[in-house]
């Protein structure tokens, strides 16, 4: 017993993959209980509750740390990334309700296609001409999310795709944050904290005071966020970004999944060829960038 514990804890490709895999399991469960939610719930409260009730799980751990965890040198920091987070997660929360669930899981993978020109501006790494060449792949299959030539366009998948930039930049900051030694728990509680005060300021507005099913939903929803975050610091912290970033592709096996057991919704042919392009062009990108990586590591020994 002790010796599992003791490989949860230890960093390895393989924990990183678990920690990975258990992210993108819970991912599309959120999705999922969003839809249900926004049956009769604004997708502002749905987000405003989810925000409320991350912040307020986070704070037991807090309080039993012998640590001054609420004590941070990057408050400016937390702030940006629990303003984008807001508007990301709020915009997530919409279109869950308005998009299939796997339609809307691919859409948002292309995260990592912003990741890479965000990453060669704030990280200051080298991007290779195959990584550059993939990730035009993976926007034409962004493009072809769209729809372009269909009766109908589909302008709502431009709601997630925002969220992805939005979801990239965050990436940026968590992995600076990360590499500042920042505590996991003081991370998790600023981003809920802030992100529950912005949502607060206009919930108002959108009000529909729940039952007591919808605030078990919203309980849950809350600690699936706060597991999500925790299992990107575990998995970043386990094994390099780039080496788990494959794994992510296992959300939309899930996403399609659960859209059919839940919403009995099934991808068509276009969400199926767009998807294909965008997760071929992520996937080549990221194999690129490996080589990359391991091609100027073997220069500088």
């Amino acid at each position: 017993m002790k010796e599992m514990i003791n490989w949860f804890s230890q960093k390895g490709l393989r924990q990183g993959i678990f920690w990975a895999i258990l992210i993108y399991l819970i991912s599309p469960l959120n999705d999922v209980l969003a839809k249900f939610l926004g049956d009769r719930l604004h997708p502002v409260e749905i987000a405003f509750f989810r925000f409320l009730f991350s912040a307020l799980i986070v704070l037991i751990p807090m309080a039993r740390s012998k640590k001054n965890l609420f004590k941070t040198k990057m408050q400016s920091m937390h702030l940006l990334r629990g303003t984008l987070g807001a508007i990301a997660l709020g915009l997530c929360c919409f279109s869950v309700n308005i998009m299939p669930l796997a339609e809307n899981t691919t859409i948002l993978f292309s995260e990592a296609l912003f990741m890479l020109p965000l990453a060669a501006i704030f990280l200051k790494e080298q991007i290779s001409r195959v990584a550059i060449i993939a990730t035009f792949i993976g926007f034409a299959g962004l493009i072809i999310m769209f729809r372009p030539k269909a009766e109908n366009l589909n302008i709502m998948a431009i709601i997630p795709t925002i969220a992805a930039i939005l979801f990239a930049i965050m990436n940026i900051m968590i992995k600076k944050m990360v590499d500042a030694k920042e505590n996991a728990l003081t991370m998790l509680f600023y981003f809920g904290l802030y992100t529950t005060i912005l949502s607060g300021i206009i919930v108002p507005f959108f009000w529909t005071t729940p039952n007591s099913r919808e605030l078990f939903l919203i309980l849950l929803l809350g600690l699936g966020a706060n597991l999500i975050q925790l299992f990107i610091f575990l998995a970043y912290r386990a094994a390099s970004a780039s080496a788990i970033s494959p794994i992510r592709y296992s959300e939309l096996p899930f996403a399609i999944l659960f859209g059919f057991l839940f919403f009995g919704q099934i991808p068509d042919k276009i969400a199926i060829i767009g998807a294909l392009l965008i997760i071929s062009g992520t996937f080549i990108a990221s194999c690129a960038d490996k080589k990359t990586h391991s091609h100027s590591k073997n220069k500088i020994n």
